[in-house]
């Protein structure tokens, strides 16, 4: 039964017709356009709620114009029982009327009791007065105009007294602060330091800043656009040596929920996003300290070596000695919480990447969240404190929360909450630190802290870049399969190590599909610059994709089903509808992990190579598995995304295509595949959009088992493997249908059949 990537065979079509020419480009819909909305000519009173800054030019409406406009109006309003009788007279002078005061009188009062009368009221008063409705109503407009434009310059009158002496005040307690001093040596006070009057100068600004904010929002709903803040109400404070630039929450963006709760039960995105929302200019304030008093120890830890830094037992890669830690840095998190563990690492490296380049991926999280996107589940940016000075990023402060995971169902995730600051070090040097904010907000359910953490980046010849990395957190490590247990201590899932090599591995792929001389010589070589890059780009969208279904993440769309009928395999489920990128119905993701003793080099090797594919895969139904192309991403032969062909004797897969990219570094390996319309490749090879080609990713992640615990049955230093195998698999084409246990079990059956030939290929087993 030919399976692997969809469930049943008939629903391989829609696949292929998600990516076909038709849904590539798709077909635009024609805009309807409707019959203007004309506003009646004397209609004011819909007119003042559209265009409130306009009343002014209709206040003063006089009798003089009534007739005129009378005329206009019945013109448009057509033959009513009195415009029938007011058309016989319409090739006579028109005469020029003037309200009486009686009149007036008359109005003002009934204005009074009812300043919006009826149909009704206009009609019984026009009687009285001798007047004709129109005029009625024309007036009564008119008066309300009045009413409204004299109580709104009444209105704008106080607001601009009372900011204008809010903003005396403001500059007063300004003038106070700047020229205060340290009473010990003489010089210019910093938080902390402040007396006890200086702290309440201090909140007393806080306040009359918000109350300016807030008086300004109330004059702007009256004057109909905004009213402009004075230049010393914007600038900031300035109470340490770099000068931050505090913009307004959230740099004027939404805030975006941070997610669900995850396994150790954090506290969901909401409550994340309702305690952001409450910040205060002292907690900001706050925040700006904690993250350069973080930005400094980074660096001293970045430069420093023994006692501090000691090799570890599993690579090069340096550890953190703990005493020696408590000896020179104070915490700035708050103590550790009882049950929490230590892990600290240190990796440096030389990437193929300009310092500035790579300081603009570490502060924008799009750009961040994809180079990482195997140890990145989720990151949201909750609030930006400072944007960078001049240009640049440099003093550029985020509060953000992330999630972190490693390629296998059987290890928790871990999430923090912290800031993210970016600081300049000379002409050359670089580095941006992450804090966790627990100091400033404790939260109780947090299982991850981040101490001082990030990278000190030096500017090398030949756009190159050296990169020092601290990973420095504490972390409870609840929940972690004992398979696994043995990597995490050690630090390798996520330590600074694994970040290095991701990194360096991602700055050799960007390397690669920026490159403008590509050798043709070598067969199957994409030469085409832009083919080259949307090929790429839709095999990033495919390791993206594999590595939020692989995960135990919870920040994604999948829902996780119990009762599967297998403990070791993990069944997800997800409904796709209005994604071009992905066929639409009911998609499956099914992944597990298991232990091969077997080094991980050979592992990827047998995994990647296409002469040895038919061995493990269901899919390609023993057919001749052949490269049609391919595109080489680093140093190592291994890093590539290819192109390949299924030449198999059933004529329902004849000629199918597969877009695979195969990536591998000191750390851990990936082998991702997925079917694609061979219509829809022709396009991306002509350098076409590939984001509505249609992909469900399957394949592998490989790690390294680490140390084996004494009593295994693992031989310690055996160099095995931890292989996880993972399906996304389309088993319903209608995103209405429900899903069956058929199809669970299928996909059951599918992953275990796969987990046993490669075992036997691996072993030398007959299957």
């Amino acid at each position: 039964m030919p399976a692997g990537i969809m469930i049943p065979t008939r629903n391989m079509s829609s696949v292929i017709g998600a990516s076909g020419s038709s849904s590539i480009y798709g077909s635009s819909s024609g805009l309807s356009l409707g019959q203007p909305n004309m506003l009646e000519v004397g209609d004011l009173r819909g007119f003042e709620m559209m265009h409130p800054a306009l009343e002014d030019d209709f206040t003063r409406l006089g009798d003089e114009e009534f007739d005129s406009t009378k005329s206009g109006s019945q013109n448009q309003e057509g033959a009513s029982g009195e415009d029938q009788q007011d058309q016989q007279l319409r090739g006579k002078k028109k005469r020029y009327h003037r309200h009486t005061q009686h009149q007036i009188q008359e109005m003002e009062a009934f204005f009074k009791e009812c300043p919006h009368p009826d149909d009704k009221q206009r009609k019984e008063l026009s009687s009285q007065l001798g007047l004709e409705p129109l005029q009625v109503k024309f007036w009564f407009q008119n008066k309300r105009t009045q009413m409204k434009t004299q109580h709104e310059r009444g209105e704008n009158s106080l607001l601009r007294s009372e900011n204008e002496r809010l903003r005396a005040d403001n500059m007063r307690y300004r003038e106070a602060l700047s020229n205060t001093s340290c009473p010990s040596c003489g010089g210019p006070t910093t938080i902390g330091e402040m007396s006890y009057g200086e702290q309440q100068l201090r909140i007393e600004n806080v306040r009359l800043r918000e109350e300016i904010d807030r008086i300004s929002a109330i004059a702007a709903r009256y004057v109909g656009k905004p009213v402009v803040s004075y230049p010393p109400m914007s600038a900031p404070v300035p109470s340490c040596p770099l000068d931050l630039g505090v913009s307004s929450f959230s740099g004027g963006q939404p805030v975006r929920s941070v997610g669900e709760a995850n396994l150790y039960g954090n506290p969901p995105g909401d409550l994340l996003k309702s305690v952001v929302a409450t910040t205060t200019e002292v907690d900001k304030q706050m925040i700006v300290e904690l993250a350069m008093a973080a930005m400094d120890e980074l660096v001293r830890m970045a430069q420093m070596d023994e006692p501090l830094w000691i090799i570890g037992s599993e690579g090069n890669f340096s550890v953190l000695k703990e005493d020696e830690y408590a000896k020179m840095f104070p915490q700035k998190i708050g103590q550790k919480p009882s049950g929490f563990k230590c892990e600290a690492t240190r990796e440096t490296a030389m990437v193929i990447m300009n310092h500035i380049n790579l300081v603009e991926i570490l502060m924008d999280l799009n750009q961040w969240s994809n180079v990482f996107s195997a140890i990145v589940s989720r990151a949201e940016k909750l609030e930006v404190l400072s944007t960078g000075v001049a240009g640049t990023y440099d003093g550029a402060l985020q509060v953000m929360t992330a999630e972190f995971q490693v390629p296998t169902p059987l290890v928790p995730t871990r999430e923090c909450y912290f800031a993210r600051y970016c600081k300049q070090h000379g002409d050359r040097t670089w580095a941006v630190v992450d804090v966790s904010l627990d100091s400033l907000r404790p939260n109780p359910l947090g299982r991850c802290r981040k101490r001082p953490s990030g990278c000190l980046i030096q500017e090398m010849p030949n756009g190159y870049s050296k990169v020092t990395w601290v990973e420095n957190v504490e972390v409870e490590d609840r929940g972690v399969h004992s398979l696994y247990r043995q990597l995490v201590d050690s630090g390798q899932t996520f330590g600074a190590r694994r970040w290095v090599a991701t990194l360096d591995r991602q700055c050799e792929r960007l390397a690669s599909a920026m490159a403008t001389y590509i050798p043709s010589g070598e067969s199957g070589v994409i030469t085409s610059q832009e083919g080259r890059k949307s090929m790429m780009k839709l095999a990033e969208r495919m390791v993206m994709s594999f590595c939020a279904g692989v995960s135990a993440s919870t920040a994604h769309t999948w829902t996780t089903l119990s009762g599967t009928g297998t403990e070791d395999v993990r069944v997800m489920t997800q409904k796709s509808i209005d994604d071009p990128g992905r066929p639409p119905g009911i998609v499956l993701s099914a992944a597990t992990s298991f232990w091969l003793p077997v080094p991980p080099k050979r592992v990827f090797d047998f995994l990647r190579d296409e002469n040895s594919r038919n061995e493990w895969d269901i899919l390609s139904n023993g057919g001749v598995v052949q490269e049609m192309a391919h595109i080489a991403n680093g140093r190592d032969t291994g890093n590539s995304v290819s192109l390949l062909r299924v030449n198999s004797a059933n004529s329902s897969q004849g000629n199918m295509l597969i877009l695979q990219e195969s990536c591998t570094d000191s750390t851990g390996s990936f082998v991702i595949y997925a079917p694609v319309d061979i219509v829809a490749m022709n396009v991306v090879l002509n350098g076409g959009d590939p984001d509505y080609v249609a992909l469900l990713p399957s394949g592998f992640a490989i790690l390294p088992d680490g140390s084996a615990p004494n009593g295994s049955d693992r031989v310690v230093g055996s160099g095995g493997s931890l292989l996880t195998v993972a399906f996304q698999i389309l088993v319903d084409s209608t995103p209405t249908a429900k899903l069956s246990l058929g199809s669970v079990a299928t996909v059951n059956n599918l992953i275990a059949c796969t987990v046993e030939r490669i075992r036997a290929s691996l072993s030398g087993e007959s299957s």
